[in-house]
C-alpha cells in the first residue's frame, strides 16, 4: 500500500507540474511571461528529480508505466506488483490533471477546448504538426533511451545518490527535444490523465502514447535482461 500511494502522489505531481507548466505558464498563456518551451521541460524534468528524492526510498519512483514494464522485462519486478504499480500510476495522472483543470477553469479566458491540458498529439492543429509515423519513432526511441538511463543509472553498481537527478535530466533533454513532435509522453499515465478530461482528439490519438512507450521500454529491457548494458562486477 506505501508503494502504492507513492506512485499515486509521484504520478500526480508530474502530471500537475509538469503539463501545469504548459497550462498555466505556457506559450498561449494569457496575462503572464510564458515560460516556453525550455521552461516546461524542466518543469517536467525538476518533478521528477523532486519525486525520486522523496518517494524514490518507497516506491523507487517510477511514477510512469513504461518504467514499470521496462523493470519487469528487465526481471527486476513481478507482475503482480507491477500491475500495482499502473493502478496507482494511471490514477494519479488521472487526479493531477483534474486539480490541474479545475485550477486552470478559474481564470475567466481558460477554455478546456481551446487551451487543452498538456495532452499529447501529433497532426495537422498539433504543435509542429509531425506526421504520424514521426511520432510513433520518437515516442519508442525516446522511451528506449530514458528507461537505458533509468535501469542504468538504479542497477547494482551505480552512484544511487545521483540516479534522480541523472533519470529527472534527461526527461528534461526528451523534452526539449520532443516537445514539438508530441508533446512528449514517454509515459503512458501522463497521457492518459490529461486525455481523458479533455476528450476528442487527444482520447483518438492515446493509442499511440501508450503502445509507443511500451515499445520503447520493453526493448531495454530485454537489453538489461540479456546483460548487454549490465555493469560488470568488480
Amino acid at each position: 500500500m506505501k508503494k502504492m500511494i507513492a506512485e499515486f502522489i509521484g504520478t500526480f505531481t508530474l502530471v500537475l507540474f509538469g503539463c501545469g507548466a504548459a497550462v498555466l505558464a505556457g506559450a498561449g498563456t494569457v496575462g503572464v511571461d510564458a515560460v516556453g518551451q525550455l521552461g516546461i521541460s524542466l518543469a517536467f524534468g525538476l518533478a521528477i528529480v523532486a519525486m525520486a528524492y522523496g518517494i524514490g526510498p518507497v516506491s523507487g519512483c517510477h511514477v510512469n508505466p513504461a518504467v514499470s514494464f521496462g523493470a519487469f522485462v528487465a526481471g527486476r519486478m513481478s507482475p503482480g506488483d507491477m500491475i500495482q504499480y499502473w493502478i496507482a500510476q494511471f490514477a494519479g495522472a488521472l487526479a493531477g490533471a483534474a486539480v490541474l483543470y479545475l485550477i486552470a477553469s478559474g481564470k475567466a479566458s481558460y477554455d478546456l477546448a481551446g487551451n487543452g491540458l498538456g495532452a499529447n498529439g501529433w497532426g495537422a492543429g498539433y504543435l509542429g504538426e509531425y506526421t504520424l509515423q514521426a511520432a510513433l519513432i520518437f515516442e519508442v526511441v525516446a522511451t528506449f533511451l530514458f528507461l537505458v538511463v533509468i535501469l542504468g543509472a538504479t542497477q547494482a553498481g551505480a552512484p544511487a545518490a545521483m540516479a534522480g537527478l541523472a533519470i529527472g535530466l534527461t526527461l528534461a533533454v526528451i523534452h526539449i527535444i520532443g516537445i514539438q513532435i508530441t508533446g512528449v509522453s514517454v509515459n503512458p499515465a501522463r497521457s492518459f490523465g490529461p486525455a481523458v478530461i479533455v476528450g476528442g482528439t487527444a482520447i483518438s490519438q492515446l493509442w499511440l502514447f501508450i503502445v509507443a512507450p511500451l515499445v520503447g521500454a520493453a526493448l531495454a529491457g530485454i537489453v538489461f535482461r540479456m546483460g548487454l548494458l549490465e555493469a560488470d562486477e568488480a
